[in-house]
Protein backbone atom coordinates (compact mmCIF):
# COMPACT_ATOMS: atom_id res chain seq x y z
CA UNK A 1 0.00 0.00 0.00
CA UNK A 2 0.84 3.58 -0.49
CA UNK A 3 1.93 5.05 2.66
CA UNK A 4 -0.65 8.20 3.89
CA UNK A 5 2.53 10.31 2.90
CA UNK A 6 2.41 9.48 -0.09
CA UNK A 7 -1.36 9.62 -0.82
CA UNK A 8 -1.19 13.01 0.96
CA UNK A 9 -0.02 15.52 -1.87
CA UNK A 10 -2.36 13.33 -4.56
CA UNK A 11 -6.28 13.18 -3.32
CA UNK A 12 -7.79 15.55 -5.70
CA UNK A 13 -9.76 18.12 -4.19
CA UNK A 14 -12.15 20.91 -5.46
CA UNK A 15 -12.71 23.84 -3.38
CA UNK A 16 -17.08 25.67 -4.18
CA UNK A 17 -17.01 28.90 -2.50
CA UNK A 18 -14.52 31.35 -1.76
CA UNK A 19 -12.60 31.70 1.44
CA UNK A 20 -11.48 29.15 4.14
CA UNK A 21 -13.61 25.38 3.59
CA UNK A 22 -16.14 25.18 6.34
CA UNK A 23 -17.02 21.38 5.25
CA UNK A 24 -15.35 18.66 3.46
CA UNK A 25 -17.28 16.22 1.66
CA UNK A 26 -16.01 12.50 1.60
CA UNK A 27 -18.30 10.78 -1.47
CA UNK A 28 -19.24 6.72 -1.44
CA UNK A 29 -17.96 3.70 -3.70
CA UNK A 30 -17.51 4.84 -7.05
CA UNK A 31 -18.19 8.30 -6.19
CA UNK A 32 -16.32 11.47 -6.39
CA UNK A 33 -16.11 14.90 -4.78
CA UNK A 34 -18.06 16.54 -7.75
CA UNK A 35 -20.94 14.47 -6.99
CA UNK A 36 -21.67 16.54 -4.09
CA UNK A 37 -21.28 20.19 -6.29
CA UNK A 38 -24.94 21.32 -5.94
CA UNK A 39 -25.38 20.55 -2.20
CA UNK A 40 -21.99 22.37 -2.26
CA UNK A 41 -23.13 25.30 -4.30
CA UNK A 42 -25.72 25.81 -2.20
CA UNK A 43 -24.37 26.02 1.24
CA UNK A 44 -22.38 28.68 -0.73
CA UNK A 45 -24.99 30.67 -1.05
CA UNK A 46 -24.51 30.98 2.37
CA UNK A 47 -20.90 32.22 2.54
CA UNK A 48 -19.65 28.98 3.42
CA UNK A 49 -17.12 27.36 1.66
CA UNK A 50 -16.17 23.53 0.87
CA UNK A 51 -13.43 21.28 -0.72
CA UNK A 52 -14.70 18.14 -2.07
CA UNK A 53 -12.53 14.93 -1.76
CA UNK A 54 -11.78 12.52 -4.53
CA UNK A 55 -10.71 9.26 -2.41
CA UNK A 56 -7.81 6.99 -2.63
CA UNK A 57 -8.74 4.58 -6.04
CA UNK A 58 -11.61 7.45 -6.95
CA UNK A 59 -11.70 9.69 -9.12
CA UNK A 60 -8.58 11.90 -10.04
CA UNK A 61 -7.15 10.89 -6.81
CA UNK A 62 -3.83 8.20 -6.35
CA UNK A 63 -4.41 4.71 -6.68
CA UNK A 64 -3.15 1.85 -3.46
CA UNK A 65 -2.84 -1.73 -3.74
CA UNK A 66 -4.38 -2.34 -0.51
CA UNK A 67 -7.75 -1.19 0.92
CA UNK A 68 -7.43 0.23 4.28
CA UNK A 69 -10.36 2.38 5.84
CA UNK A 70 -7.63 3.57 8.64
CA UNK A 71 -5.53 4.27 5.76
CA UNK A 72 -7.52 6.48 3.97
CA UNK A 73 -9.01 8.41 6.89
CA UNK A 74 -5.33 9.06 7.40
CA UNK A 75 -4.27 9.98 3.77
CA UNK A 76 -7.70 12.55 4.41
CA UNK A 77 -6.59 14.11 7.53
CA UNK A 78 -2.81 14.63 6.54
CA UNK A 79 -4.19 16.46 3.06
CA UNK A 80 -6.25 18.97 5.79
CA UNK A 81 -3.07 18.95 7.66
CA UNK A 82 -1.37 19.92 4.51
CA UNK A 83 -3.83 22.63 2.99
CA UNK A 84 -5.89 23.98 6.13
CA UNK A 85 -3.19 23.37 8.90
CA UNK A 86 -3.99 21.11 12.64
CA UNK A 87 -6.76 23.54 13.81
CA UNK A 88 -8.68 23.50 10.55
CA UNK A 89 -11.96 23.20 12.15
CA UNK A 90 -14.23 21.36 9.45
CA UNK A 91 -17.65 20.44 9.48
CA UNK A 92 -16.89 16.52 8.09
CA UNK A 93 -19.25 15.02 5.66
CA UNK A 94 -19.35 11.55 4.55
CA UNK A 95 -21.54 9.31 2.40
CA UNK A 96 -21.85 5.21 2.71
CA UNK A 97 -18.37 4.38 2.18
CA UNK A 98 -17.17 8.03 2.86
CA UNK A 99 -18.90 7.91 6.34
CA UNK A 100 -17.03 5.39 7.41
CA UNK A 101 -13.98 7.56 6.81
CA UNK A 102 -15.43 10.40 8.06
CA UNK A 103 -15.88 8.80 11.66
CA UNK A 104 -12.76 7.07 11.99
CA UNK A 105 -11.34 10.73 11.18
CA UNK A 106 -13.10 12.50 13.42
CA UNK A 107 -12.60 9.62 16.13
CA UNK A 108 -8.30 9.58 15.49
CA UNK A 109 -7.92 13.27 14.81
CA UNK A 110 -10.74 15.02 16.52
CA UNK A 111 -8.89 18.41 16.64
CA UNK A 112 -9.47 18.52 12.85
CA UNK A 113 -13.55 18.62 12.75
CA UNK A 114 -16.00 20.89 14.42
CA UNK A 115 -18.47 18.92 13.57
CA UNK A 116 -19.25 15.28 11.89
CA UNK A 117 -22.19 14.62 9.27
CA UNK A 118 -22.83 10.39 8.76
CA UNK A 119 -24.71 10.28 5.35
CA UNK A 120 -26.81 6.89 5.47
CA UNK A 121 -24.11 4.45 6.79
CA UNK A 122 -23.25 2.86 10.21
CA UNK A 123 -19.89 2.34 12.49
CA UNK A 124 -20.66 -1.29 11.54
CA UNK A 125 -20.48 -4.20 9.04
CA UNK A 126 -22.96 -2.94 5.90
CA UNK A 127 -24.65 -6.24 4.47
CA UNK A 128 -25.76 -4.09 1.50
CA UNK A 129 -22.22 -3.27 -0.03
CA UNK A 130 -23.25 -6.81 -1.85
CA UNK A 131 -25.33 -5.26 -4.13
CA UNK A 132 -22.03 -3.48 -5.60
CA UNK A 133 -21.38 -7.68 -6.83
CA UNK A 134 -23.06 -7.62 -9.90
CA UNK A 135 -22.13 -3.48 -10.56
CA UNK A 136 -18.83 -4.80 -10.70
CA UNK A 137 -19.38 -7.58 -12.67
CA UNK A 138 -20.86 -5.50 -15.10
CA UNK A 139 -18.40 -3.11 -15.28
CA UNK A 140 -15.49 -5.58 -15.68
CA UNK A 141 -17.53 -7.44 -18.04
CA UNK A 142 -17.96 -4.46 -20.64
CA UNK A 143 -15.51 -4.56 -23.33
CA UNK A 144 -13.96 -1.10 -23.78
CA UNK A 145 -11.47 -1.93 -26.04
CA UNK A 146 -14.17 -2.22 -28.76
CA UNK A 147 -16.14 0.65 -27.06
CA UNK A 148 -16.87 3.76 -29.92
CA UNK A 149 -18.81 6.41 -27.79
CA UNK A 150 -20.07 6.72 -24.04
CA UNK A 151 -23.85 5.96 -25.55
CA UNK A 152 -22.46 2.89 -26.97
CA UNK A 153 -20.89 1.52 -23.44
CA UNK A 154 -24.10 2.54 -21.81
CA UNK A 155 -26.47 0.54 -24.01
CA UNK A 156 -23.89 -2.64 -23.86
CA UNK A 157 -24.31 -1.84 -19.96
CA UNK A 158 -28.07 -1.67 -19.56
CA UNK A 159 -28.83 -4.95 -19.69
CA UNK A 160 -26.54 -6.02 -16.66
CA UNK A 161 -27.40 -2.51 -14.87
CA UNK A 162 -31.46 -2.02 -15.73
CA UNK A 163 -31.48 0.98 -13.53
CA UNK A 164 -30.85 4.24 -15.42
CA UNK A 165 -30.03 6.53 -12.23
CA UNK A 166 -27.59 3.99 -11.20
CA UNK A 167 -25.93 3.14 -14.53
CA UNK A 168 -25.76 6.97 -14.87
CA UNK A 169 -23.67 7.16 -11.43
CA UNK A 170 -21.35 4.55 -12.54
CA UNK A 171 -21.11 5.89 -16.20
CA UNK A 172 -19.53 9.14 -14.64
CA UNK A 173 -16.48 6.62 -14.08
CA UNK A 174 -15.91 6.16 -17.83
CA UNK A 175 -12.92 8.36 -19.20
CA UNK A 176 -11.40 8.68 -22.45
CA UNK A 177 -7.64 9.04 -22.56
CA UNK A 178 -5.98 6.96 -25.42
CA UNK A 179 -8.90 5.03 -25.34
CA UNK A 180 -11.78 4.37 -22.91
CA UNK A 181 -10.63 3.35 -19.17
CA UNK A 182 -12.49 3.09 -15.74
CA UNK A 183 -11.08 6.16 -13.62
CA UNK A 184 -11.36 4.00 -10.26
CA UNK A 185 -8.78 1.05 -9.47
CA UNK A 186 -12.01 -1.07 -10.55
CA UNK A 187 -9.88 -4.38 -9.43
CA UNK A 188 -8.79 -3.08 -6.10
CA UNK A 189 -12.19 -2.04 -5.30
CA UNK A 190 -14.10 -4.99 -7.12
CA UNK A 191 -12.03 -7.27 -4.46
CA UNK A 192 -12.22 -5.41 -1.30
CA UNK A 193 -16.26 -5.35 -1.04
CA UNK A 194 -15.64 -7.48 2.22
CA UNK A 195 -13.50 -4.97 3.39
CA UNK A 196 -15.08 -1.95 2.08
CA UNK A 197 -18.44 -3.19 3.72
CA UNK A 198 -16.46 -3.92 7.49
CA UNK A 199 -15.44 -1.77 9.86
CA UNK A 200 -12.17 -1.70 11.51
CA UNK A 201 -10.57 -2.17 15.09
CA UNK A 202 -9.84 1.63 15.65
CA UNK A 203 -8.98 1.81 19.41
CA UNK A 204 -11.45 3.31 22.16
CA UNK A 205 -11.60 6.60 21.21
CA UNK A 206 -15.18 8.62 21.26
CA UNK A 207 -15.26 11.68 19.11
CA UNK A 208 -17.36 14.59 21.45
CA UNK A 209 -18.63 17.07 18.87
CA UNK A 210 -21.56 17.61 17.40
CA UNK A 211 -22.74 14.37 15.20
CA UNK A 212 -25.60 14.90 12.61
CA UNK A 213 -26.73 10.97 11.71
CA UNK A 214 -29.12 11.69 8.18
CA UNK A 215 -30.23 8.91 6.92
CA UNK A 216 -33.13 8.01 4.08
CA UNK A 217 -36.09 6.29 4.99
CA UNK A 218 -36.14 4.10 2.59
CA UNK A 219 -32.74 2.71 2.86
CA UNK A 220 -31.23 -0.53 4.66
CA UNK A 221 -28.03 0.83 5.33
CA UNK A 222 -29.05 2.03 9.03
CA UNK A 223 -31.37 -0.06 11.13
CA UNK A 224 -31.93 -0.33 15.08
CA UNK A 225 -28.93 -2.09 16.40
CA UNK A 226 -26.91 0.89 15.13
CA UNK A 227 -28.08 3.13 17.26
CA UNK A 228 -25.97 1.89 20.40
CA UNK A 229 -22.50 2.01 18.86
CA UNK A 230 -23.21 5.48 17.32
CA UNK A 231 -24.50 6.78 20.78
CA UNK A 232 -21.58 5.07 22.21
CA UNK A 233 -18.75 6.43 20.05
CA UNK A 234 -20.51 9.80 19.27
CA UNK A 235 -22.61 10.94 22.74
CA UNK A 236 -23.75 14.26 20.68
CA UNK A 237 -25.05 12.25 17.92
CA UNK A 238 -28.19 13.25 16.31
CA UNK A 239 -30.63 11.33 13.97
CA UNK A 240 -32.13 12.88 11.15
CA UNK A 241 -34.65 10.68 8.98
CA UNK A 242 -35.53 12.07 5.59
CA UNK A 243 -38.91 10.98 4.58
CA UNK A 244 -38.97 8.67 1.14
CA UNK A 245 -35.38 8.85 0.67
CA UNK A 246 -33.01 5.87 -0.43
CA UNK A 247 -29.40 5.46 0.08
CA UNK A 248 -28.28 8.81 -1.59
CA UNK A 249 -29.90 11.33 0.84
CA UNK A 250 -28.58 14.31 -0.94
CA UNK A 251 -29.74 13.34 -4.13
CA UNK A 252 -33.18 11.79 -3.55
CA UNK A 253 -33.77 15.34 -1.19
CA UNK A 254 -31.13 18.01 -1.45
CA UNK A 255 -33.12 20.72 0.15
CA UNK A 256 -33.52 18.76 3.68
CA UNK A 257 -29.94 17.69 3.02
CA UNK A 258 -28.69 21.25 2.99
CA UNK A 259 -30.97 22.43 5.76
CA UNK A 260 -29.82 19.62 7.97
CA UNK A 261 -26.41 20.63 7.11
CA UNK A 262 -26.84 24.23 8.22
CA UNK A 263 -28.44 23.37 11.20
CA UNK A 264 -25.32 21.17 12.07
CA UNK A 265 -22.96 23.95 11.69
CA UNK A 266 -24.77 26.38 13.56
CA UNK A 267 -24.87 23.51 16.59
CA UNK A 268 -21.18 23.84 16.15
CA UNK A 269 -20.87 27.47 17.30
CA UNK A 270 -22.92 26.51 20.36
Amino acid sequence: MLAAAALMARLHTELVGSGRPRFAFLPGLFGRGRNWSQIAQRLAEHELASVLFDLPDHGQSAWTDHFSYLGMAEAVADEVDLRLGSAAQLVLVGHSMGGKVAMLTALRRPELASGLAVIDIAPGHSDQVETFTPLVAAMRGLDLSTIDSRAEADARLSPAVPDDAVRLFLMQNLRRRHGWHWQPNLRLLGDSLDAIGGWPDHGPATYPGPVLWLTGEQSAYVRAEHEADMARLFPDVERVVVPGAGHWVHADDPDATVAALLELEARTHR
